[in-house]
């Protein structure tokens, strides 16, 4: 019984970290986003001329943020349900 008992704690360990690391990957990508959006816009108050250039290199670092969050989110999510 209480074997069980242990395995199921470990199993119930795994859960939560798992869920805590789902949790901290979402909330590093909306920091990093956040930077990245504030940095772009400093860059383009100090150089209007450079908007197209500054927002394309914005959306390319924000769009690879995004998958490696979702990337993590989805290995959290096979740990808690596989």
């Amino acid at each position: 019984m209480t074997a069980l008992l242990i395995i199921l704690q470990d199993m119930a360990l795994g859960q939560m970290g798992a869920a805590l690391g789902a949790g901290l990957a979402a909330i590093g990508a909306g920091i990093g986003i956040g930077r990245i959006g504030a940095s772009a816009m400093d860059a383009i108050a100090r150089q209007p001329e450079a908007v197209g250039d500054i927002r394309s290199n914005m959306i390319v670092s924000a769009a690879l943020i995004e998958g490696v969050a979702f990337f993590a989110v989805i290995i959290c999510a096979l740990v808690i349900f596989i």
